[in-house]
């Protein structure tokens, strides 16, 4: 996979001042997130829409599997200055499978599930609508278990003929009982013993909108509210819910952006 870190100094010393600087830090790439740092008291745009900044004057922004379009980052300073700089995000390829001839119960749910998806879903979104202006990320992220990956964000299936959402996760194999550790730190936002699709769930929130989501949990080791660091085992490596065999998979939500968490780590070996 196609990896690279940027550590940009961008200033226009046209609009602004020499000691006024805004740093990025991370991959502008379909998936990535970015990590920004201007002076405290500094407003961030992207586009026309206002993003949280932390009294440090961080912030992060992130894009999504299928976008391509140049979005402008505008940073209103507290000296009254502005700077700005657009934002293309590199296209990546994805993996797409076609997978004919399978029954259609392994497609499609059951109608007598459709309502508990759909209350599922809603818990999902209600654990990722808090904003708060921690800022956890800025510990960086370490691998949550280490194991072969057998899953890459962004890859689909079409099935039958009838394509079906992306898949958004990392998905790392590893025996049933291994520790889970929390890439980051965070609050537990969601903790769920059997949702249909991911069964054990867990969701930390780690700042600013943030959210990792650990799925297909045999154990869950957390409660909801609690704040765990980086480090710290919150569950363990299960099969359950719509899973064929033990493994994580591990999402990560920038609001209602869908990111790569691969993009976020150290090399494996280092894991």
């Amino acid at each position: 996979m196609h990896r690279w870190l940027i550590a940009a100094l961008l200033s226009c010393l046209w609009l602004i001042p020499a000691q006024a600087e805004v740093e990025l830090e991370g991959e502008i790439v379909q998936g990535g997130l970015v990590f920004g740092s201007a002076p405290p008291g500094s407003r961030v745009m992207l586009d026309e829409k206002e993003l949280m900044v932390s009294s440090e004057g961080k912030f992060v922004l992130g894009f999504g599997r299928d976008d391509n379009a140049t979005r402008m980052l505008r940073v209103a300073l507290p000296d009254g200055e502005s700077w700005e700089t657009p934002l293309t995000p590199e296209s990546r390829e994805f993996d797409i499978q076609q997978i004919d001839g399978l029954p259609p119960e392994q497609v499609t749910p059951p109608p007598e599930v459709l309502k508990r998806i759909r209350d599922e879903a809603r818990l999902a979104r209600n654990a990722r609508e808090r904003r708060d202006a921690r800022t956890e990320w800025l510990d960086g992220w370490i691998w949550p278990v280490s194991g072969p990956i057998t899953g890459v964000y962004g890859s689909q299936r079409i099935l039958n003929g009838e394509p079906r959402n992306p898949h958004w996760g990392l998905d790392i194999a590893a025996p049933t009982g291994t520790p889970v550790k929390a890439p980051a730190g965070g609050i537990v936002s969601l903790t769920h013993p059997d949702m249909y699709f991911s069964g054990g769930t867990i969701f930390i929130d780690h700042g600013h909108g943030l959210v990792s989501a650990f799925l297909h949990l045999s154990k869950i080791l957390v409660e909801d509210g609690q704040r765990v660091e980086q480090g710290e085992i919150i569950g363990e490596v299960g099969a359950t819910g719509r899973a064929t065999g033990p493994h994580l998979d591990w999402r990560i939500n920038i609001g209602d952006v869908r990111v790569d968490p691969y993009l976020l780590l150290p090399p494996a070996e280092d894991a």
